[in-house]
């Protein structure tokens, strides 16, 4: 069986620093190229651009796509449709702004490729609907790109919670948020598909989803806007069980820099940070609290990006893998949709 080809539509930041050094750890997966915008898919009118800025436009994606090419092999592809036709690509891993997940999703299920997307899948709950159907109809996988779930860390911690540790946990505290970023990042852009929900909340509402289970629901939620930005960039929220226990969420993109998961137990407390974001090699520090005493310990480091491929790889590969995984898909897509319901 040959190995399977995979392309990257966008020379993006997190394709070259984060997917492809792991792309090279994953067996049965071969890099077969990236893909530059055409002008026509850059600018969509190319009636209302100069040449000048077309020229140099093609000139700084072709710089960047060299750069990939240069250090990870493969091809440029001279269009993202041209990726999506092509016949020597399997599979495309798409790390564009949300708002352009859905079109090109959708043209490489279309012509029956494989997707694997960067988080959030789409940004309605219809269009992930829609492209999971599609996947289905075709038999193709789909995987949505939120690589902490396959940490280490996180089965650590699922450990010492379900040991008995900390005794019965009634409540978790689950906050991200980060410094405001250059004004021209696509977060802070509606049209692109920016905010602070579809960004840093999802990663609290998907680790909550997680510790709560199959029962989990948002109960509140609330949304910050400032006059400054289109975008929301604050919000809060609380998911409960049917068992009764609480999962209090915060996120944003104008604050200071925090990762926390807090379970409160009925005989101590569990503190971790970079929960949701540990790079490669990165061993976590977490806290049990009893009474007055700490014990202070490390979690397991881990390669999330590289095992985030893995997964790609087993939906390919497997039928009820591939199932599991447009369940996952949706039961997110319908908490962010619960979400922006009860915020209004």
């Amino acid at each position: 069986m040959r190995n399977i080809r995979i392309g990257i539509i966008c020379p993006s930041e997190i394709a070259f620093r984060r997917f492809l050094p792991s792309l090279e750890k994953v067996e049965g997966v071969d890099f077969a190229g990236v893909a530059i915008a055409s002008p026509e898919e850059w600018f969509e009118d190319i009636n209302k651009v100069s040449q000048e800025d077309i020229l140099s436009q093609q000139q700084r994606e072709l710089i960047k796509a060299q750069t990939f090419i240069s250090s990870f092999g493969g091809r440029i592809y001279d269009s993202y449709e041209d990726m999506c036709t092509a016949d020597d690509v399997d599979a495309i891993y798409i790390p564009l702004p949300p708002a352009l997940h859905y079109k090109w999703t959708k043209l490489a299920l279309l012509n029956k490729k494989h997707a694997l997307v960067e988080k959030p899948f789409s940004t309605e709950l219809s269009d992930t609907i829609e492209l999971i159907s599609l996947a289905k109809a075709n038999n193709l996988a789909l995987h949505e790109d939120y690589m902490f779930v396959y940490h280490n860390q996180i089965q650590k911690i699922n450990d010492i919670i379900k040991s008995g540790e900390i005794g019965k946990v009634r409540h978790y505290r689950i906050q991200f948020g980060f410094p405001r970023r250059d004004a021209n990042d696509f977060r802070y852009n509606k049209k692109m598909g920016g905010g602070s929900l579809l960004d840093a909340g999802g990663y609290t509402i998907k680790y909550a989803s997680l510790l709560l289970g199959n029962t989990a629901k948002i109960t509140t939620s609330s949304l910050k806007y400032e006059d400054e930005w289109e975008v929301d960039i604050f919000g809060t929220a609380t998911m409960v069980n049917n068992e009764g226990v609480v999962a209090q969420l915060s996120f944003g993109m104008d604050n200071n820099y925090k990762c926390m998961l807090e379970a409160w137990g009925s005989l101590g407390t569990l503190t971790t940070g970079r929960v949701l974001t540990a790079p490669d090699g990165y061993e976590p520090d977490v806290i049990i609290r009893k009474g007055n005493e700490d014990k202070v310990s490390k979690l397991p480091s881990d390669e999330a990006f590289v095992k985030s491929i893995q997964r790609f790889i087993y939906c390919i590969n497997h039928k009820d893998v591939r199932m599991e995984n447009y369940e996952i898909i949706e039961r997110q897509a319908n908490f962010i949709e619960q979400f922006i319901e009860l915020s209004k």
